[in-house]
């Protein structure tokens, strides 16, 4: 479904957000997109360009940051005032060996190096000297290596350790971190070296409480070391193609177990039988898995399960469906890309509880949309590349909390969304969809409250354009049908609160549409590739200062006129393509 303009983003990729930033090993991940985690506290921001009048303490940090090669110690500081001092040098990619030298026997809590450049083994020494007081390490897409890991053993209260993307621990480096016996919290994910026998030595981190194994494809057999770790509330085990129902035996006894997530592994409906008795188990993701309906027989019995991730599972079908009538307490159920059709909602329809649900390519089609008509607590409804057309959506006229609507490559036309003019909560729509125009973005000129509204192949004019004005809490826009030139983006210009834009594919703009967006100082990112952009344009963009994305692909735009922007006007913009 979709036309030549349109794009289908069900592509699936490895990698992950580290610290907040963009990692050179990101991309979204199939299994773990529809599941936010983070490891590490936020960073302080940079007082420089701040308006407000900064504070003593933020003056009292920058200045010793300016001045930090003149000091060959930071010891005798207070701990809070040398760990914000540490925060900034990390968060503004300066600290070095030399200076790190200076963190020497600070005592510092959390030292986190993820993906930063140049940390390794040499390093380990300063970290180490923070001694009982270190709580949190993060040293993951490090050069730490099994050596490294040996000078952590001195840090005996350290509770978090992340070690994720360190292509050069091994078994040998679990072993010198299994005395750090007051672990709650332990990452080493896409680990192809740790083995099953490597596990051993996480036997005795009792007082574990979160375990991070996603992508470490030799640790079948491995889970039997986590028997007696019977804090353990949270396990990732996602993309590790060697566990199977063997392996689930062995989580039977983790009853504190909450979260659990087996994405892409070989576990059937008889390893999910090992899950009965875990009656605190509050998630599970099962994506691409090879289990059917019959595995819901497990789960039913599990009145805390709220988040149920089935996407992918080839072979689930309509065959036994009516076991999901009893998972009445789910808040959350993802069924993208299974061979389910309108019978499955019927089996849906008093799941009452439902907040989510995700039906992304399923055999949906107007028929079945009736069974959606009581789930009023929906919060987010995902219908992309189905059945559905616009007689069916009236059956969403009365979900009143319905807060994101993805109706991308439907059958949807611009009279059916008429239909979706009272959903005042709505705000995050997508109708990436050729067959909407200009009249079907008139009709929703009714949700003010929207935030976020992704056009990209509809086919939307400049006159089209002026409806927007409607929409002044605008965040994100996607406008990439090929219908716009310079006088539609000027209807854009007054979006004050948008942070990314994607205008491309309309190859009718200028220099002028830039000249348009410039008080758009709130952007974040920016496409506007295949247009008529040239270098002569790229003077409108110096008042975007929060800008850190731009998108120029097959416009007119040299690298040297680039790189004098990112170095005199825009310091933020780290992420330029073409390079």
């Amino acid at each position: 479904m979709g036309g030549a303009c349109s794009r289908k983003r069900d592509q699936l990729d490895n990698g992950d957000n580290l610290n907040g930033r963009v990692s050179r090993r990101f991309c979204k991940s199939g299994s773990s997109k529809w599941l936010g985690t983070s490891f590490t506290r936020a960073s302080m921001d940079v007082i420089q360009g701040n308006r407000r009048c900064p504070s003593l303490m933020e003056l009292c940090i920058y200045k010793i940051r300016e001045d930090i090669n003149k000091y060959s110690t930071l010891s005798m500081l207070p701990r809070d005032l040398s760990q914000q001092i540490f925060d900034d040098l990390v968060y503004s990619q300066c600290l070095t060996d030399s200076i790190l030298e200076n963190f020497r026997d600070c005592a510092l809590q959390d030292l986190n190096f993820g993906e930063y450049p140049g940390c390794n083994d040499n390093w380990m020494d300063v970290i180490s000297s923070q001694g009982s007081s270190l709580l949190s390490v993060d040293l993951s897409g490090s050069d730490v290596t099994d050596s490294g890991l040996f000078h952590l053993k001195h840090c005996k209260n350290l509770q978090a350790l992340n070690l994720n993307y360190c292509d050069l621990i091994s078994d040998h480096g679990l072993e010198q971190i299994s005395g750090l016996s007051n672990l709650t919290t332990l990452c080493f994910r896409r680990n192809n070296v740790i083995t099953a026998q490597g596990m051993s030595s996480l036997s005795g981190l009792e007082n574990l409480v979160k375990l991070d194994l996603e992508r470490c494809p030799k640790i079948h057999g491995g889970l039997v070391h986590l028997n007696g770790l019977v804090k353990l509330e949270s396990l990732n085990i996602n993309c590790c193609s060697c566990i199977a129902d063997a392996d689930m035996k062995h989580l039977s006894g983790l009853s504190n177990l909450k979260s659990l997530q087996i994405a892409f592994s070989k576990v059937t409906d008889y390893g999910i039988t090992y899950l009965k008795a875990l009656h605190k188990l509050a998630l599970l993701n099962m994506e691409g898995c090879p289990v059917t309906a019959a595995c819901l027989e497990s789960l039913s019995d599990l009145g805390a399960l709220l988040y149920l991730n089935l996407s992918r599972c080839n072979n689930l079908t309509d065959d036994r469906i009516d076991k999901f009538s009893k998972l009445r307490s789910l808040k959350v159920l993802n069924l993208g890309f299974d061979d389910v059709s309108d019978a499955i909602l019927t089996h849906l329809k008093d799941l009452t509880n439902l907040e989510s649900l995700n039906l992304d390519s399923c055999r949906i089609s107007d028929e079945g949309m009736v069974n959606l008509a009581g789930l009023h607590r929906l919060k987010c409804l995902e219908l992309s590349d189905t059945q559905v057309g616009s007689s069916g959506l009236c059956h969403l006229s009365g979900l009143a909390n319905l807060e994101s609507l993805n109706l991308s490559f439907t059958a949807v036309t611009d009279g059916g969304l008429k239909k979706l003019s009272g959903l005042s909560s709505l705000k995050s729509l997508n109708l990436d969809a050729r067959q909407i125009t200009d009249v079907g973005l008139a009709a929703l000129t009714s949700l003010t409250g929207l935030s976020h509204l992704d056009l990209f192949g509809a086919r939307i004019t400049d006159s089209g354009t002026n409806y927007l004005r409607s929409f002044k809490n605008l965040q994100s826009l996607e406008i990439c049908g090929g219908g716009l030139t310079d006088a539609g983006v000027k209807n854009i210009k007054d979006l004050a609160s948008l942070t990314c834009l994607n205008l491309s594919q309309n190859h009718h703009l200028t220099d002028k549409s830039l000249e348009s967006i410039s008080g758009l100082t709130q952007l974040v990112s920016l496409n506007v590739s295949n247009s008529r952009v040239t270098s002569s344009g790229l003077q409108h963009l110096k008042p975007l200062k929060n800008l850190m994305s731009l998108t120029l692909e097959s416009c007119k735009v040299t690298a040297s006129d680039i790189k004098k922007l990112q170095s005199t006007d825009l310091p933020n913009l780290v992420n330029v393509r073409p390079e």
